[in-house]
């Protein structure tokens, strides 16, 4: 079955107008060329990899970043961005297991647990601002656990 060579409608082999566009048909409509890739929609495309590999470390935002660049296929080579955006994605777990399981234990067990939960959130925090740092000076820092994972995560995915 043909297609309209402007709108890409499906038209019949006798047609001399698109049903839908009405544009001239030639005896030998054939269908529209596929649109190139468009850098245009991806947000990221004007990024350099050192930056991309830092919005992963984004305090309680770098997960979006980091789901995003495991999902394209730019980064689909760049170990380095990729183990960067495991290690954010698996800190932050770390950071939802601490914030909906653990601190729930530990104001069961202690009175005064806010202050240890404060802590705790704090030096997440502050860990997170750490990594986003060394990041951004092009150094990895390692992460005891989260790190392993990270580079299990990356090599699985070769």
């Amino acid at each position: 079955m043909p297609f309209c060579s402007k709108c890409g409608f499906e038209v019949q082999s006798g047609d001399l107008f698109c049903g839908r566009c009405g544009a001239p048909q030639s005896e030998a409509a054939v269908p529209p060329k596929p649109k190139p890739k468009n850098s245009a929609n991806d947000p990221l495309s004007g990024i350099d990899d050192n930056t991309s590999a830092v919005l992963c470390y984004i305090p309680f935002l770098g997960w979006i970043a980091s789901i995003y660049i495991l999902a394209v296929d730019r980064f689909r080579s760049n170990n380095n961005v990729r183990f960067h955006a495991f290690q954010g994605l698996y800190l932050f777990v770390g950071w939802l297991i601490y914030d909906w399981v653990l601190e729930g234990i530990l104001y069961d067990i202690f009175n005064s647990a806010w202050i240890i939960t404060r802590a705790v959130k704090l030096g997440l925090t502050a860990v997170w601002l750490f990594l986003l740092y060394k990041t951004s000076q092009r150094e990895i820092v390692r992460i005891p656990f989260i790190s392993d994972l990270a580079d299990k995560s990356v090599a699985e995915q070769r």
